[in-house]
């Protein structure tokens, strides 16, 4: 079992936004530690790709990276039935624990993360789940290693986007609360909020639930980390800020929490990371995409069209002529565009280049939607933005909520996000639904069976490749 997923080389020194730099700080941030690697089988990667990071587990996914976020095998090396003994095998070892030891755990869940990563294996799960759940709480608990700690907070996700159950954010949420504040480890702290994040989208959460830990996320965004005992942690902002971008497309009407939020995520745009900056400018875009809604039939053009108070005809606009504002998502729309136009051309010497494109690259995005929240996710290579499934249809990444649920998907699936799509995973296909559409181009080989000679001849792939989910089949 290889680990071949690269983890990204953050530049060292403490990231802090322009409020926490003016706080008085005894507390000195905790390293990362690097995340295990959870794929079964290894994959090739350019030299471009590897470098850029953006396969890692911990890798912040901005707009330029969409295209890296989807590459991938059309299927991982080792078939279902192997992976599913594999699983097997190690559910029987977790469960098992009297006979366990720290090592062996974290052995058994090295293999459980793996299997339930790159293929659909819920069916395996079947009986287990609580008591998985239980043991998986324990290793949280104990926190014995880190190592441990945050493998099973990655299984307790994995479990919950692969069985469908409707408990499982209610059997978990206790213990990732705990290790959310009590951790003595920033990694499992991280990890903790990712997995948070993913129960409740799909582990049976409420609407009221979810509404009630965006004010839990935005509060430890707003205290740069200290609300959880992690001053000044970028990682543990970023999962917030992130986390918050995911449960933010769930919820229907966002006007009573959007004014707050933004003005949160304004500050954020201060910090010297620019990880935590795309985050919160990410965030941003959504709120103001969600202020805007689909025309209704009753709906009178003159009231909804003059709802920033200027009196502007929005059909004047570019943008869906279809969605009319229901809302300002923040009350001084002007300064939000000024800042968020500032950083897409900001440029200082000690940003690295990788940084200041990505950067620039998302908050010339982000501007965009500010300045007309009708225009969705915008980028200067749209090509990138859709993901084709075979000759039937296609998912076009032209809305910010698309993105959000992209990202926390593929940063829990990594390269077996394709093989969940193919295998018929229906949570990932219900968060990420396709458009049934003749794309009128043939499949193409994968570029890691045929010979590729240059990266010109990849490139051209990637612009044509398709992906087969499970309800497509039998289409084909």
């Amino acid at each position: 079992m290889h680990e071949d997923l690269r983890r990204r080389a953050l530049e060292s020194g403490k990231t802090t936004s322009r409020k926490a730099r003016s706080k008085q700080s005894s507390r000195e941030s905790s390293k990362p530690a690097s995340r295990v690697a959870s794929r079964v089988t290894s994959r090739d990667v350019s030299d471009d790709e590897d470098g850029a990071g953006n396969l890692s587990d911990d890798t912040t996914q901005s707009i330029n990276s969409i295209d890296a976020l989807l590459e991938a095998d059309d299927l991982n090396d080792q078939t279902p039935d192997v992976v599913k003994q594999q699983l097997t095998d190690s559910i029987a070892d977790l469960l098992d624990r009297k006979s366990s030891n720290s090592k062996s755990r974290e052995e058994s869940l090295q293999t459980y993360v793996a299997c339930l990563t790159s293929h659909l294996l819920g069916d395996v799960l079947y009986g287990h789940v609580h008591v998985l759940l239980a043991a998986f709480g324990k290793s949280v608990k104990a926190e014995t290693s880190e190592k441990e700690a945050m493998l099973a907070l990655r299984a307790i996700a994995l479990t919950a986007i692969s069985f469908s159950d409707d408990t499982i954010y209610e059997s978990v949420s206790a213990t990732l609360f705990r290790s959310i504040s009590d951790s003595q480890s920033k990694a499992v702290k991280t990890a903790a909020i990712y997995s948070l994040g993913i129960c409740l989208t799909f582990g049976g959460a409420d609407e009221a639930e979810i509404s009630d830990k965006l004010t839990y996320l935005q509060e430890i965004a707003s205290t740069d980390g200290t609300f959880v005992d992690a001053d000044d942690n970028s990682d543990v902002v970023t999962a917030a800020l992130q986390t918050y971008g995911l449960l933010a497309t769930l919820i229907e009407d966002l006007e009573a929490e959007s004014e707050d939020a933004i003005a949160v995520f304004l500050d954020q745009l201060d910090s010297a990371d620019v990880k935590v900056q795309v985050a919160a400018g990410e965030n941003i875009a959504l709120l103001y995409e969600k202020s805007y809604t689909p025309r209704e039939e009753d709906d009178a053009s003159s009231d909804e069209e003059t709802a920033d108070g200027d009196g502007s005809d929005d059909d004047d606009r570019p943008g869906d002529p279809d969605l009319i504002k229901r809302y300002n998502a923040f009350h001084n729309t002007p300064e939000v565009l000024d800042r968020v136009t500032e950083l897409s051309s900001l440029s200082t010497k000690s940003m690295s280049r990788r940084d200041k494109k990505q950067l620039h690259q998302a908050f010339t995005s982000i501007a965009m939607t500010v300045r007309d929240p009708r225009v969705g996710l915008q980028t200067n290579n749209s090509s990138r933005m859709t993901v084709r499934i075979h000759r039937e249809g296609e998912m076009r990444v032209d809305h910010w909520w698309k993105l959000m649920r992209l990202y926390a998907i593929r940063r829990l699936l990594a390269g077996g996000f394709v093989n969940h799509y193919y295998e018929g995973n229906k949570k990932v296909l219900n968060a990420l639904p396709l458009i049934m559409r003749n794309t009128g181009l043939p499949a193409p080989t994968s570029p890691r069976k045929a010979v590729v000679s240059n990266k010109v001849a990849k490139g051209r792939y990637r612009d044509s490749r398709r992906f087969v989910s499970g309800e497509m089949s039998e289409l084909v």
